[in-house]
């Protein structure tokens, strides 16, 4: 289908250091931000409006999160600290301390009774936000913890770090369901798509990959960056996502069709953080070099909202996993020739999506295409697009075969060198041994 480009709407300058993380107020009114600068802002989003700074943090802020109400905004920090702020001109905050290395990241619970945060100290942490005190700490992950999300239901935490693991917990048990792994260096950022069925997760390596965590199966596996992904988001509706990179650049991937469709080129430096607003209009990212960018998505063609309601009328909408669904039923070491989406960074750029990938309202599903409706119009929609997937997958086969022929060249080529080593090698051993073999002296 044809897109509209994102608009770059506005930008906000202020911070005196690099923007470390943004989120946007539910009521898309204001955008948090934080900063290497060791504040906090608070950003309005109405035309001249105001912005507020808080002072505080003795360090970095590393996360910034508004709560479900919009209320309060909670920051973590390189100082040791998590600080829950009120977002008023008096900034008044209560301070959290229970780490003992830095904290890399803060978000609420969708009922907002709860934080999580993640610690260089290798913890994950859950606090009571009303009671204002450290709940309990979930400890298996063997090196510094990046980033910590709870799912929309609040029954997981999914967790990652630098001992490139992504890690699911049951909140009321305190047990790690899974540990999911593959990613060749740290794992740097993860979170839950809107209707938790899916995670995704991102890492130094330029890797982004996108789990089902009922089947236990990486489901897309995308490597469009060529430096590190610092962030992500999920767009509301799940058929789109951001990425903010080291490579400067923001990219914007379609999940539905499994590819690269934007590549967004504004910041000066890394792009540290990006964030969709709630309803899905906006997103934001921030960057190394001090300012935020706010974007208009206009690539969604389809009203958010309009989905919705198309979808609660569904005669059997798509329940939330239980749990039962989510424990370990195989050895969940993952590699990327496992997944069913993979965008290869080839000669000719093909990205390649399985025709046996398909997406059912919010859900990403892994069995065979299936066809919900019987009108015409719909049922021609859906032929046309599996041809589509077929010529993606005949071109793919393609480009696959004269890899496989230049492949079994250069095999071939390795084959006859190793020959011609071994034979100057033979024959090299049988000169030595004829020169060890000197005749008797005359005298003796």
């Amino acid at each position: 289908c044809a897109y509209e480009d994102p608009a770059l709407e506005r930008h906000f300058k202020g911070h005196k250091n690099a923007v470390t993380c943004v989120h946007f107020n539910p009521n898309s009114k204001q955008l948090a931000s934080g900063s290497a600068d060791k504040t906090v802002m608070i950003w309005n989003l109405a035309p001249k409006g105001r912005a507020l700074r808080f002072f505080g943090h003795q360090d970095a802020v590393t996360g910034v999160q508004f709560s479900p109400s919009g209320k309060r905004v909670a920051s973590s920090s390189k100082d040791r600290t998590v600080r829950l702020w009120t977002p008023s001109m008096k900034g008044e905050c209560a301070v959290f301390r229970a780490h003992t290395a830095a904290v890399r990241s803060v978000a609420f619970s969708a009922d907002g009774l709860r934080l999580v945060t993640a610690s260089d100290d290798k913890s994950v942490k859950v606090w009571s936000v009303d009671r204002q005190s450290f709940i309990y700490s979930l400890n298996q992950h063997t090196n510094w913890v990046r980033c910590a999300r709870f799912s929309p239901d609040g029954r997981l935490i999914v967790s990652c770090g630098d001992d490139r693991t992504v890690r699911l917990w049951d909140t009321s048990t305190k047990h790690c369901l899974n540990c999911f792994s593959d990613c060749s260096g740290s794992s740097t950022f993860v979170d839950f798509n809107s209707n938790g069925t899916c995670i995704g997760s991102s890492g130094a390596d330029s890797s982004l990959n996108i789990w089902d965590i009922r089947t236990n199966k990486l489901i897309q596996h995308y490597k469009v960056h060529s430096e590190g992904i610092n962030s992500f988001s999920f767009h509301p509706s799940n058929n789109f996502l951001i990425t903010g990179s080291s490579d400067h650049t923001v990219k914007v991937l379609d999940l539905l069709e499994g590819r690269l469709i934007y590549t967004l080129h504004g910041h000066k430096g890394a792009v540290t953080s990006v964030a969709f607003s709630q309803a899905g209009d906006l997103f934001a990212s921030g960057g190394g070099d001090r300012q935020i960018l706010l974007w208009r998505t206009n690539f969604d063609s389809k009203s958010y909202q309009d989905v919705l309601q198309k979808h609660g009328r569904r005669a059997t909408p798509d329940p939330p996993p239980h749990l039962s669904d989510i424990y370990p039923r195989s050895p969940h070491l993952h590699h990327p020739q496992d997944s069913a989406v993979q965008v290869l960074n080839i000669s000719v750029r093909l990205q390649i999506m399985s025709p046996f990938v398909i997406f059912s309202g919010f859900l990403l599903l892994t069995h065979p295409l299936e066809v919900f409706s019987t009108h015409a119009s719909s049922l021609d929609s859906t032929l046309q697009h599996i041809v589509r997937q077929l010529d993606i997958l005949t071109q793919t086969v393609s480009v696959l075969e004269e890899r496989l022929t230049l492949t079994e060249d250069r095999m071939k080529e390795c084959l006859l060198h190793q020959s011609q080593i071994l034979q100057n090698l033979q024959a090299s051993r049988e000169q030595q041994r004829s020169g060890s073999h000197t005749p008797p002296h005359p005298f003796t």
